[in-house]
Protein backbone atom coordinates (compact mmCIF):
# COMPACT_ATOMS: atom_id res chain seq x y z
CA UNK A 1 0.00 0.00 0.00
CA UNK A 2 1.29 3.83 -0.60
CA UNK A 3 2.15 5.55 2.31
CA UNK A 4 -1.07 7.90 1.63
CA UNK A 5 -3.07 4.58 2.09
CA UNK A 6 -1.50 3.68 5.42
CA UNK A 7 -2.11 7.87 6.74
CA UNK A 8 -5.83 7.05 5.84
CA UNK A 9 -5.95 3.82 7.54
CA UNK A 10 -4.44 5.28 10.73
CA UNK A 11 -7.04 8.06 10.70
CA UNK A 12 -9.70 5.31 10.21
CA UNK A 13 -12.42 4.73 12.65
CA UNK A 14 -11.32 0.82 14.80
CA UNK A 15 -12.35 -2.45 12.45
CA UNK A 16 -13.75 -5.71 13.84
CA UNK A 17 -12.46 -9.00 12.65
CA UNK A 18 -14.16 -11.96 13.04
CA UNK A 19 -11.49 -15.28 13.67
CA UNK A 20 -12.04 -18.74 13.62
CA UNK A 21 -10.10 -19.82 16.80
CA UNK A 22 -10.17 -23.52 16.44
CA UNK A 23 -8.98 -24.14 12.58
CA UNK A 24 -5.89 -25.06 11.65
CA UNK A 25 -3.37 -27.46 12.14
CA UNK A 26 -1.59 -25.70 15.24
CA UNK A 27 -5.07 -25.13 17.39
CA UNK A 28 -6.08 -22.20 19.03
CA UNK A 29 -2.63 -21.24 20.69
CA UNK A 30 -1.35 -20.20 17.42
CA UNK A 31 -4.03 -18.05 16.36
CA UNK A 32 -4.52 -16.40 19.71
CA UNK A 33 -0.46 -15.31 19.46
CA UNK A 34 -0.65 -14.19 16.13
CA UNK A 35 -3.97 -11.95 17.27
CA UNK A 36 -1.80 -10.66 19.86
CA UNK A 37 1.21 -9.50 17.58
CA UNK A 38 -1.46 -7.71 15.05
CA UNK A 39 -3.28 -6.10 18.53
CA UNK A 40 0.05 -5.06 19.80
CA UNK A 41 1.13 -3.45 16.16
CA UNK A 42 -2.68 -1.92 15.96
CA UNK A 43 -4.07 0.06 18.19
CA UNK A 44 -7.55 0.10 15.89
CA UNK A 45 -8.30 -3.60 15.24
CA UNK A 46 -10.88 -5.68 17.74
CA UNK A 47 -11.50 -8.87 17.18
CA UNK A 48 -14.65 -11.80 17.84
CA UNK A 49 -13.21 -14.34 18.56
CA UNK A 50 -15.31 -18.06 18.01
CA UNK A 51 -14.62 -21.38 19.77
CA UNK A 52 -14.41 -23.07 23.32
CA UNK A 53 -14.57 -20.39 25.53
CA UNK A 54 -12.95 -21.94 28.40
CA UNK A 55 -10.04 -22.27 26.06
CA UNK A 56 -10.04 -19.10 24.97
CA UNK A 57 -10.20 -17.09 27.90
CA UNK A 58 -6.95 -18.96 29.42
CA UNK A 59 -4.99 -17.97 25.33
CA UNK A 60 -6.70 -14.59 25.81
CA UNK A 61 -5.91 -13.85 29.81
CA UNK A 62 -2.22 -14.21 28.95
CA UNK A 63 -1.83 -11.60 26.61
CA UNK A 64 -1.72 -8.54 27.54
CA UNK A 65 -2.12 -7.03 23.99
CA UNK A 66 -5.59 -8.50 23.52
CA UNK A 67 -7.16 -6.94 27.00
CA UNK A 68 -10.33 -4.58 26.32
CA UNK A 69 -10.11 -6.04 22.90
CA UNK A 70 -11.53 -9.71 22.14
CA UNK A 71 -14.96 -10.88 22.32
CA UNK A 72 -15.36 -14.67 22.60
CA UNK A 73 -18.21 -16.67 21.09
CA UNK A 74 -18.12 -20.07 22.42
CA UNK A 75 -18.67 -22.75 19.90
CA UNK A 76 -18.67 -26.37 20.68
CA UNK A 77 -17.72 -28.13 17.79
CA UNK A 78 -14.38 -27.83 15.20
CA UNK A 79 -14.71 -28.33 11.63
CA UNK A 80 -11.65 -30.76 11.03
CA UNK A 81 -9.02 -30.45 8.34
CA UNK A 82 -10.48 -33.91 7.44
CA UNK A 83 -14.41 -32.92 7.33
CA UNK A 84 -15.88 -33.26 4.15
CA UNK A 85 -17.45 -29.87 2.92
CA UNK A 86 -21.13 -31.12 2.17
CA UNK A 87 -21.07 -33.17 6.13
CA UNK A 88 -20.07 -29.51 7.43
CA UNK A 89 -22.67 -27.68 5.38
CA UNK A 90 -25.90 -30.25 6.68
CA UNK A 91 -24.51 -30.29 10.34
CA UNK A 92 -21.93 -27.69 10.90
CA UNK A 93 -24.09 -25.01 13.11
CA UNK A 94 -22.44 -25.07 16.17
CA UNK A 95 -18.88 -24.67 15.04
CA UNK A 96 -16.32 -22.08 15.02
CA UNK A 97 -16.07 -22.01 11.38
CA UNK A 98 -19.88 -21.16 10.51
CA UNK A 99 -19.96 -18.98 14.02
CA UNK A 100 -16.87 -16.81 12.48
CA UNK A 101 -18.91 -16.50 9.07
CA UNK A 102 -22.27 -15.20 10.69
CA UNK A 103 -20.64 -12.39 12.32
CA UNK A 104 -19.50 -11.13 8.60
CA UNK A 105 -23.50 -11.89 7.37
CA UNK A 106 -24.85 -10.37 10.53
CA UNK A 107 -22.62 -6.85 9.68
CA UNK A 108 -20.75 -7.44 13.14
CA UNK A 109 -17.31 -7.53 11.18
CA UNK A 110 -16.72 -6.51 8.04
CA UNK A 111 -14.57 -9.73 7.21
CA UNK A 112 -13.31 -13.07 8.90
CA UNK A 113 -10.41 -14.89 9.01
CA UNK A 114 -10.08 -19.10 9.30
CA UNK A 115 -7.04 -20.94 8.88
CA UNK A 116 -9.37 -24.17 8.77
CA UNK A 117 -10.45 -26.71 5.94
CA UNK A 118 -10.51 -24.66 2.32
CA UNK A 119 -13.58 -26.58 1.15
CA UNK A 120 -15.54 -26.49 3.98
CA UNK A 121 -14.59 -22.96 4.26
CA UNK A 122 -15.75 -21.47 0.77
CA UNK A 123 -18.83 -23.63 0.84
CA UNK A 124 -19.80 -22.29 4.35
CA UNK A 125 -18.93 -18.63 2.81
CA UNK A 126 -21.05 -19.11 -0.25
CA UNK A 127 -23.76 -20.26 1.29
CA UNK A 128 -23.88 -18.22 4.03
CA UNK A 129 -22.72 -15.11 2.64
CA UNK A 130 -23.93 -15.53 -0.84
CA UNK A 131 -22.30 -14.39 -4.29
CA UNK A 132 -22.16 -11.09 -5.65
CA UNK A 133 -24.87 -10.23 -8.44
CA UNK A 134 -24.00 -11.20 -11.33
CA UNK A 135 -20.61 -13.45 -10.10
CA UNK A 136 -20.92 -17.08 -10.99
CA UNK A 137 -18.02 -18.87 -9.13
CA UNK A 138 -15.98 -17.02 -6.28
CA UNK A 139 -12.32 -17.93 -6.63
CA UNK A 140 -9.47 -17.15 -4.22
CA UNK A 141 -6.56 -15.50 -4.91
CA UNK A 142 -3.21 -15.16 -3.45
CA UNK A 143 -0.10 -12.72 -3.54
CA UNK A 144 2.85 -13.81 -5.34
CA UNK A 145 6.54 -12.87 -4.35
CA UNK A 146 7.63 -10.97 -7.44
CA UNK A 147 10.14 -8.19 -8.94
CA UNK A 148 7.22 -5.73 -8.96
CA UNK A 149 7.61 -2.51 -7.57
CA UNK A 150 5.13 -3.41 -4.56
CA UNK A 151 7.22 -6.78 -4.48
CA UNK A 152 3.29 -9.17 -4.70
CA UNK A 153 1.57 -9.82 -7.61
CA UNK A 154 -1.92 -11.19 -7.31
CA UNK A 155 -2.66 -14.51 -8.76
CA UNK A 156 -6.29 -16.12 -9.32
CA UNK A 157 -8.12 -18.37 -8.72
CA UNK A 158 -5.95 -20.62 -6.74
CA UNK A 159 -7.98 -23.72 -6.29
CA UNK A 160 -12.11 -22.06 -5.64
CA UNK A 161 -13.22 -24.02 -8.72
CA UNK A 162 -10.79 -26.40 -11.16
CA UNK A 163 -13.28 -25.17 -13.72
CA UNK A 164 -13.44 -21.60 -15.46
CA UNK A 165 -15.07 -20.24 -18.75
CA UNK A 166 -14.10 -17.11 -20.87
CA UNK A 167 -16.83 -15.31 -18.34
CA UNK A 168 -15.36 -16.24 -15.13
CA UNK A 169 -12.00 -15.43 -16.35
CA UNK A 170 -13.38 -12.15 -17.02
CA UNK A 171 -15.01 -11.84 -13.91
CA UNK A 172 -11.44 -13.13 -12.10
CA UNK A 173 -10.06 -10.37 -13.91
CA UNK A 174 -12.36 -7.72 -12.78
CA UNK A 175 -11.83 -9.02 -8.86
CA UNK A 176 -7.91 -9.45 -9.27
CA UNK A 177 -8.16 -5.56 -10.17
CA UNK A 178 -9.81 -4.44 -7.13
CA UNK A 179 -7.77 -6.65 -4.98
CA UNK A 180 -4.65 -4.95 -6.37
CA UNK A 181 -5.95 -1.99 -6.36
CA UNK A 182 -7.14 -2.29 -2.67
CA UNK A 183 -4.52 -4.14 -1.45
CA UNK A 184 -1.40 -3.26 -3.01
CA UNK A 185 -2.40 0.60 -3.86
CA UNK A 186 -2.22 0.03 -7.95
CA UNK A 187 -4.10 2.76 -9.27
CA UNK A 188 -4.00 0.67 -12.75
CA UNK A 189 -3.17 -2.91 -12.31
CA UNK A 190 -1.53 -4.90 -15.49
CA UNK A 191 -3.50 -7.93 -16.26
CA UNK A 192 -2.32 -11.28 -17.74
CA UNK A 193 -4.38 -14.32 -19.02
CA UNK A 194 -1.80 -17.47 -18.12
CA UNK A 195 -1.36 -19.59 -20.80
CA UNK A 196 0.76 -22.16 -22.51
CA UNK A 197 2.33 -19.28 -24.50
CA UNK A 198 1.56 -15.71 -25.16
CA UNK A 199 1.27 -15.81 -28.87
CA UNK A 200 -2.73 -15.18 -29.01
CA UNK A 201 -3.44 -18.62 -31.51
CA UNK A 202 -2.52 -20.40 -28.77
CA UNK A 203 -4.66 -22.17 -25.69
CA UNK A 204 -8.14 -23.55 -25.32
CA UNK A 205 -11.02 -21.82 -26.75
CA UNK A 206 -12.76 -20.54 -24.22
CA UNK A 207 -8.66 -18.31 -22.92
CA UNK A 208 -8.83 -17.26 -26.87
CA UNK A 209 -12.46 -16.00 -25.92
CA UNK A 210 -11.42 -14.59 -22.67
CA UNK A 211 -8.41 -12.81 -23.99
CA UNK A 212 -10.75 -11.10 -26.32
CA UNK A 213 -13.12 -9.93 -23.42
CA UNK A 214 -10.75 -8.98 -21.06
CA UNK A 215 -8.94 -6.76 -23.97
CA UNK A 216 -12.20 -5.03 -24.32
CA UNK A 217 -13.44 -4.71 -20.95
CA UNK A 218 -9.65 -2.71 -19.77
CA UNK A 219 -10.36 0.84 -21.11
CA UNK A 220 -13.75 0.92 -18.84
CA UNK A 221 -12.71 -1.41 -16.04
CA UNK A 222 -9.48 0.91 -15.92
CA UNK A 223 -6.51 -1.71 -15.97
CA UNK A 224 -3.78 -2.54 -18.61
CA UNK A 225 -4.31 -5.91 -20.75
CA UNK A 226 -0.75 -7.12 -21.12
CA UNK A 227 -2.29 -9.99 -23.36
CA UNK A 228 -1.32 -14.01 -22.59
CA UNK A 229 1.59 -14.80 -19.98
CA UNK A 230 3.25 -17.61 -19.25
CA UNK A 231 4.41 -19.60 -16.02
CA UNK A 232 7.69 -17.85 -15.61
CA UNK A 233 6.13 -14.45 -15.98
CA UNK A 234 4.15 -15.12 -12.72
CA UNK A 235 6.75 -13.68 -10.38
CA UNK A 236 7.99 -11.21 -12.88
CA UNK A 237 7.21 -7.44 -13.32
CA UNK A 238 5.53 -7.80 -16.17
CA UNK A 239 2.12 -8.07 -14.90
CA UNK A 240 0.92 -7.28 -11.64
CA UNK A 241 -2.77 -9.75 -11.94
CA UNK A 242 -2.76 -13.33 -13.44
CA UNK A 243 -5.80 -14.66 -14.18
CA UNK A 244 -6.34 -18.11 -14.47
CA UNK A 245 -8.43 -21.16 -13.43
CA UNK A 246 -8.51 -22.82 -10.10
CA UNK A 247 -6.75 -26.16 -11.36
CA UNK A 248 -4.28 -24.74 -13.01
CA UNK A 249 -4.14 -21.62 -10.32
CA UNK A 250 -3.54 -24.64 -7.54
CA UNK A 251 -0.57 -26.82 -9.58
CA UNK A 252 1.38 -23.28 -9.71
CA UNK A 253 0.97 -22.12 -6.25
CA UNK A 254 1.62 -25.44 -4.80
CA UNK A 255 4.55 -25.73 -6.97
CA UNK A 256 6.25 -22.60 -5.86
CA UNK A 257 5.88 -23.48 -2.31
CA UNK A 258 7.30 -26.65 -2.71
CA UNK A 259 10.14 -25.47 -4.66
CA UNK A 260 10.69 -22.17 -2.33
CA UNK A 261 11.37 -25.11 0.63
CA UNK A 262 13.65 -27.28 -1.72
CA UNK A 263 15.93 -24.29 -2.58
CA UNK A 264 15.83 -23.25 1.49
CA UNK A 265 16.99 -26.90 2.11
CA UNK A 266 19.57 -26.68 -0.56
CA UNK A 267 20.94 -23.81 0.86
CA UNK A 268 21.15 -25.42 4.10
CA UNK A 269 22.87 -28.27 3.41
CA UNK A 270 25.70 -26.41 1.12
CA UNK A 271 26.31 -23.94 4.00
CA UNK A 272 27.07 -26.75 6.30
CA UNK A 273 29.03 -28.60 3.69
CA UNK A 274 32.02 -27.79 5.02
CA UNK A 275 33.93 -25.71 7.54
CA UNK A 276 34.76 -22.94 4.85
CA UNK A 277 31.04 -23.02 3.79
CA UNK A 278 30.29 -22.63 7.70
CA UNK A 279 32.47 -19.29 7.75
CA UNK A 280 30.93 -18.37 4.94
CA UNK A 281 27.49 -18.62 6.25
CA UNK A 282 28.28 -16.20 9.14
CA UNK A 283 29.44 -13.42 6.90
CA UNK A 284 26.42 -13.91 4.45
CA UNK A 285 24.23 -14.35 7.57
CA UNK A 286 22.62 -10.61 7.28
CA UNK A 287 21.64 -11.17 3.51
CA UNK A 288 20.46 -14.68 3.99
CA UNK A 289 18.33 -13.05 6.75
CA UNK A 290 17.09 -10.47 4.34
CA UNK A 291 16.35 -13.30 1.54
CA UNK A 292 14.62 -15.36 3.93
CA UNK A 293 12.43 -12.68 4.99
CA UNK A 294 12.05 -11.61 1.40
CA UNK A 295 10.49 -15.05 0.75
CA UNK A 296 8.91 -16.24 3.84
CA UNK A 297 5.69 -17.73 2.49
CA UNK A 298 4.51 -16.96 6.21
CA UNK A 299 4.31 -13.13 5.72
CA UNK A 300 2.45 -13.00 2.60
CA UNK A 301 -0.27 -15.27 3.94
CA UNK A 302 -3.73 -15.37 3.27
CA UNK A 303 -5.94 -16.39 0.58
CA UNK A 304 -8.92 -13.98 0.35
CA UNK A 305 -12.27 -15.36 -1.03
CA UNK A 306 -13.44 -12.69 -3.60
CA UNK A 307 -16.96 -12.53 -5.23
CA UNK A 308 -19.08 -12.66 -2.23
CA UNK A 309 -21.07 -10.26 0.19
CA UNK A 310 -18.09 -9.97 2.51
CA UNK A 311 -14.94 -10.79 3.00
CA UNK A 312 -13.42 -13.84 4.01
CA UNK A 313 -9.54 -14.22 4.38
CA UNK A 314 -7.87 -18.20 4.41
CA UNK A 315 -4.94 -18.39 6.08
CA UNK A 316 -2.52 -21.62 6.05
CA UNK A 317 -3.69 -24.44 7.66
CA UNK A 318 0.08 -24.54 9.56
CA UNK A 319 0.14 -21.04 9.88
CA UNK A 320 1.75 -20.38 12.79
CA UNK A 321 1.66 -16.87 15.25
CA UNK A 322 3.66 -15.26 12.33
CA UNK A 323 1.47 -16.40 9.71
CA UNK A 324 -1.86 -15.36 11.50
CA UNK A 325 -0.36 -11.96 12.09
CA UNK A 326 0.28 -11.51 8.67
CA UNK A 327 -3.75 -12.73 7.45
CA UNK A 328 -4.89 -10.50 10.22
CA UNK A 329 -3.28 -7.55 8.53
CA UNK A 330 -4.56 -8.36 5.44
CA UNK A 331 -8.00 -8.53 6.69
CA UNK A 332 -7.66 -5.57 8.07
CA UNK A 333 -6.32 -3.20 5.22
CA UNK A 334 -9.25 -4.59 2.97
CA UNK A 335 -11.65 -3.70 5.37
CA UNK A 336 -10.85 -0.81 5.96
CA UNK A 337 -10.58 0.16 2.12
CA UNK A 338 -14.03 -0.98 1.73
CA UNK A 339 -12.82 -3.53 -0.30
CA UNK A 340 -16.07 -5.37 -0.14
CA UNK A 341 -18.18 -2.52 -1.90
CA UNK A 342 -15.45 -1.48 -4.40
CA UNK A 343 -15.17 -5.01 -5.43
CA UNK A 344 -19.13 -5.24 -5.73
CA UNK A 345 -18.95 -2.20 -8.22
CA UNK A 346 -15.97 -3.43 -10.10
CA UNK A 347 -18.00 -6.90 -10.86
CA UNK A 348 -20.56 -4.66 -12.52
CA UNK A 349 -18.55 -3.57 -14.82
CA UNK A 350 -18.40 -7.13 -16.83
CA UNK A 351 -21.65 -5.46 -18.35
CA UNK A 352 -19.05 -3.76 -20.66
CA UNK A 353 -18.55 -7.19 -22.39
CA UNK A 354 -22.70 -6.54 -23.49
CA UNK A 355 -23.52 -6.27 -27.65
CA UNK A 356 -26.01 -4.25 -26.60
CA UNK A 357 -24.92 -0.53 -25.45
CA UNK A 358 -28.00 0.60 -23.52
CA UNK A 359 -28.23 -2.38 -21.43
CA UNK A 360 -24.04 -2.38 -20.96
CA UNK A 361 -24.80 1.14 -19.65
CA UNK A 362 -28.02 -0.25 -17.60
CA UNK A 363 -25.90 -2.73 -15.93
CA UNK A 364 -22.75 -0.99 -14.85
CA UNK A 365 -24.84 1.28 -13.41
CA UNK A 366 -25.93 -1.14 -10.58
Amino acid sequence: MTEEQREQLRAAPRTVISVDAMGGDRGPSAVVSGLARSAAKNPDIRFILHGNAAVLEKLVGKRRALEGRVEIRHADEVVTMEAKPSHVMRHGQGTSMWSAIDSVRKGEAPVCVSCGNTGALMLLSIVRLRKLPGVNRPAIACLWPSRSPQGFNVMLDVGADVRADEHDLLQYALMGTSYARNGLGLERPRVGLLNVGTEENKGRAELKAAHDMIETCAAQANYDFVGFVEGGDIPSDKVDVIVTDGFTGNVALKTGEGTARLIGDFMREAFKATPLSRVAALLAYTSLRRLKKRIDPRRVNGGVFLGLNGTVVKSHGSSDATGVSAAVKLAFELAQSGFSERLAQRVATAACTEDDPKTAIARSAQ
